[in-house]
């Protein structure tokens, strides 16, 4: 029977003209249903409609009454712009209390679609201003070969939380706009009760992973607690080829700190401001991240949570950094493709 209907839904009006003939010559609704191959209740009631109305020419209805009228598109479209972390059922609430009319958040999403705006996740970046574009396409190290990278310690903090809702962050937005300045969010993408971690890798080797205790990073402690015990343990191994890369944090950039890598005779490489797409190290964070996320039994507490960070940095395979590292080639490359603007990281 599911067929038959099928076959009933496609019957054109050359067909329908035929059946209507046969009928009209006297054959009996059975004959002509067996001829063509459809259901007998197809026909008949093909043949009542023609002695009621005349024809057999299939009448289209209009569909079922819109829920919304345009003006009511045009106000989900303006919620949506005006605060594009809204969720569809958010928006359909407060269309329906504006209109007093029901409207379910599935009118609301195909009425964005319609308008162009889609659920994507925001990107996790900093927004760039047009000095910090042509400063990241000048791009010096673009000509560097692996065994140069490979003499670069790459340095970064990061901060770990116990719960973090961030990966269901879903914003309304429209295509190509992705790197837009109001659909971007803050890189850190952790906050609440957590820890402040800081690491470094290199080519074949990678610190320690240092857990920082509560309160802020300034110049002073920065110099004690990561400056003296890692990098200059790096340094005295690496020997004069040896080169520094942190971010342009003010602690980093103290005069504490500056006199001190002088006094060590390190070399820290000149980074452009807001570029942590072109730092690799940013990729274990987001490692480390997932694996913590992974885990069967994940962390409740401060010490649970310094603990798995702890394994899973042990744990992490060195293949990935020196594969993160010698992708710096074409890191530095699509900078300068896009002209100093944000790259996928």
């Amino acid at each position: 029977m599911a067929n038959n209907q099928s076959v009933r839904r496609h019957l054109d009006a050359f067909t329908r003209g035929r059946i209507i003939g046969k009928l009209e010559e006297g054959r009996s609704v059975t004959s002509v249903a067996a001829e063509f191959g459809i259901a007998h209740s197809i026909v008949s009631r093909l043949w009542r409609q023609f002695q009621t109305t005349g024809t057999a020419i299939r009448g289209f209805s209009s569909g079922r009454p819109r829920g919304t009228t345009p003006a009511d598109d045009r106000y989900i479209v303006l919620q949506s712009r005006r605060t594009r972390r809204q969720t569809a059922g958010e928006i359909a609430r407060h269309t329906t209390q504006a209109t007093g009319r029901p409207i379910s958040r599935f009118t609301v999403a195909r009425t964005l679609h319609g308008g162009g705006l889609f659920a994507r996740r925001p990107v996790r970046c900093v927004p760039l201003t047009p000095a910090h574009r042509r400063r990241r396409s000048l791009a010096e190290h673009r000509n560097w070969r692996d065994n140069e990278w490979g003499r670069v310690l790459f340095t970064d903090e990061s901060r770990f939380s116990l719960s973090s809702d961030c990966h269901r962050i879903l914003i309304w937005r429209e295509r190509g706009s992705r790197n837009h300045p109001s659909n971007i969010i803050e890189r850190d993408r952790y906050g609440g009760r957590g820890v402040l971690v800081w690491g470094g890798i290199m080519l074949g080797s990678r610190t320690d992973l240092h857990i920082l205790d509560a309160g802020s990073v300034n110049g002073t402690r920065y110099c004690n607690v990561i400056l003296l015990p890692y990098v200059r343990l790096f340094r005295g191994a690496m020997g004069l080829q040896f080169l520094f890369i942190d971010d342009n944090a003010p602690c980093h950039h103290t005069v504490a700190a500056k006199q001190l890598l002088e006094s060590e005779d390190i070399e820290r490489m000149d980074w452009p401001a807001r570029s942590p797409d072109l730092n690799p190290i940013e990729h274990v964070w987001d490692f480390l991240s997932r694996r913590l996320e992974a885990r069967t039994l994940p962390p409740v507490t401060i010490r649970e949570l310094r603990l798995a960070l702890q394994d899973e940095w042990a744990a992490m395979p060195q293949q990935l950094i020196d594969t993160l590292i010698l992708s710096m080639g074409r890191r530095c490359e699509t900078c300068l493709a896009v002209r100093g603007d944000q790259i996928p990281y």
